[in-house]
């Protein structure tokens, strides 16, 4: 347990050291889109504010809501029983990922980029002083991010679809965040620490987990 604690703790502080909030690599990939007063045109565009925030997350989620029902169905039908644990990690630890993301966010003094460009005599200036708050880390980004709960579900039993369920949340979370940075809702940096805590929590779990999931050594 100590090397998977030492190891969350140097990610932590990669994190910190080379990603800072606000930081040179948040401006720079933000840059793109917030044009020369300071606006980001791309905020209500349909794609990324209808599909992105509302659609794809909404997809997902009933991904989850499956993954809840075979859990409840499991106490019922004799054959799934076999397959509650792996049931109810990926649905009760996903929403674990997804509820700390929130509850960190909604306590955040950090504020939205769309909150924190002021206009000035030539284009604008960042505020980072803003006190709107409520946007670290990345909310939204959090539902794909979870899916990698599903790496640890089957890892030990079907390596196969747990790399499918690794890679779709790593896809799809930094997707759904990308889209996020577009619409000048997050930096880059909310949404790598939002990966970071859904990763982090998932191997911390999976220590005391690993042996109902059938996995013979405990490690991330």
């Amino acid at each position: 347990m100590r090397v998977q604690l030492v190891l969350i703790a140097c990610s932590a502080v990669v994190l910190m050291m080379f990603f800072p909030v606000g930081g040179a690599i948040d401006l720079h990939l933000i840059a793109p889109w917030v044009d020369a007063a300071g606006q980001f045109h791309h905020r209500d565009n349909w794609y990324l504010a209808k599909l992105n925030h509302v659609i794809v997350k909404n997809i997902i989620i009933g991904v989850y809501a499956v993954f809840f029902v075979l859990w409840l169905v499991s106490f019922k039908i004799t054959r799934l029983a076999a397959q509650r644990w792996q049931y109810g990690y990926m649905f009760w630890v996903s929403m674990l990922c997804t509820s700390i993301v929130g509850i960190l966010k909604s306590q955040s003094s950090h504020a939205c980029p769309w909150n924190m460009t002021h206009p000035a005599t030539e284009g604008f200036v960042w505020d980072f002083s803003a006190t709107h708050g409520h946007c670290f880390p990345g909310g939204h980004a959090s539902t794909g991010f979870a899916l990698m709960t599903g790496y640890f579900v089957y890892r030990a039993t079907h390596p196969r679809r747990a790399l499918f369920y690794l890679f779709a949340g790593l896809i799809l979370g930094f997707a759904m965040g990308w889209a996020q940075m577009m619409r000048g809702a997050h930096f880059l940096s909310h949404n790598l620490w939002t990966g970071w805590w859904a990763w982090s929590i998932n191997c911390l779990i999976y220590l005391w987990a690993a042996r109902h999931l059938g996995a013979r050594q405990q490690h991330c």
